[in-house]
């Protein structure tokens, strides 16, 4: 099957499928989805879950956080993975945000970059999470799920190399379903070691798949 085949099949498959798909973050607004994203990285979703709500009762906003002293907040990340890091990060961050963006989060991808902490990849989760922007955030499971279906090739080494053939190839209104659905599918079917093959919904149009029966 030719690349452009699978990415049709994958947009099919995309229109028809009722799986409901969305971050696995838990949020109320834009702000507390920010902290949360920039808390993600390199840590489990459940993990983030787990101290954001203690986190986000006594910082309930960027206004709050910004006041916020090392030590203070210190003590709500300790359990997350890099928590020194990740404090500095989140102090900065809401610091930039209330001086400089009013406290509103920005929905462009140069401005969320600013902000400490913010990679690309972050910035391109709270486009496509809050501001419905045809998005793509490339984490290990979308570089490494979109590989192995055959949605990009093998010779793309980089997140953004990655990123840039998806948004080439997908429907603008499948992106952000795209997006929630690799990272969903890497995370519970389509593991690094030992994908689950025999579970799998897309088996006809995976270049991996297809290489396991020839």
């Amino acid at each position: 099957m030719l690349k452009k085949e699978r990415f049709a099949a994958f947009a099919a498959y995309l229109e028809e499928d009722e799986l409901e798909v969305k971050t696995e973050l838990r949020y109320e607004n834009p702000y507390e989805l920010l902290v949360a994203v920039i808390l993600s990285a390199q840590c489990t979703d459940r993990r983030v879950n787990s101290i954001s709500p203690a986190l986000f009762a006594t910082f309930p906003s960027a206004a709050h956080l910004a006041t916020a002293q090392f030590d203070e907040l210190l003590p709500y990340v300790k359990s997350i993975s890099y928590p020194n890091n990740k404090t500095k990060h989140l102090l900065g961050m809401s610091k930039m945000l209330v001086e400089e963006f009013d406290s509103i989060v920005p929905s462009k991808i140069e401005e969320l970059q600013r902000l400490p902490g913010v990679g690309r990849k972050t910035a391109n989760v709270i486009a496509a999470v809050v501001y419905n922007q045809p998005t793509i955030a490339v984490d290990t499971h979308v570089f490494r799920v979109s590989k192995r279906i055959g949605l990009v090739t093998q010779n793309a080494k980089t997140p953004l190399e990655v990123e840039k053939q998806l948004i080439r190839h997908i429907p603008e209104k499948h992106v952000t379903r795209a997006h929630h659905w690799l990272i969903l599918h890497g995370r519970y079917v389509c593991s690094s070691r030992k994908p689950k093959c025999a579970y799998c919904n897309i088996q006809y149009f995976c270049r991996y798949y297809e290489k396991l029966n020839v």
